[in-house]
């Protein structure tokens, strides 16, 4: 970051560099308070920085930029379900398609058991 301001408090800059320093921190989910922590400026000085960039505020360079993080997380997740995680399959299996854990009562004993809807399709 550079200061240029002769008056009051130095104004401070994010160059091209540090922007995609920021962009590699949003990619992994880093929150505003942690990179405005890292870089000593308040969540006002980052939103004003980011409009120079031409994004309207944080929130629209989070969601512009997260999505990649959220794409490699997600590969990385189907390539463990791919080399036989049997949690990560059943995971993916409850989030893609609706699968769940069935309990059943009988007397005193309780038995878990994942259940496997057939898609309407």
């Amino acid at each position: 970051m550079t200061t240029d301001n002769k008056v009051g408090r130095p104004r401070i800059e994010i160059t091209e560099d540090e922007l995609h320093k920021i962009i590699g921190m949003v990619e992994i989910f880093c929150t505003q308070d942690e990179i405005c922590s890292i870089y000593e400026i308040s969540e006002q000085t980052l939103d004003r920085r980011l409009k120079e960039y031409g994004y309207a505020n944080f929130g629209d360079f989070y969601k512009k930029h997260s999505g990649v993080g959220k794409q490699s997380l997600r590969r990385l997740q189907w390539n463990s379900a791919k080399d036989g995680s049997i949690p990560m399959q059943i995971w993916l299996g409850k989030q893609a398609l609706g699968q769940s854990d069935k309990q059943i009562t009988t007397g005193n004993h309780t038995i878990t058991a994942f259940e496997v809807v057939a898609d309407a399709d």
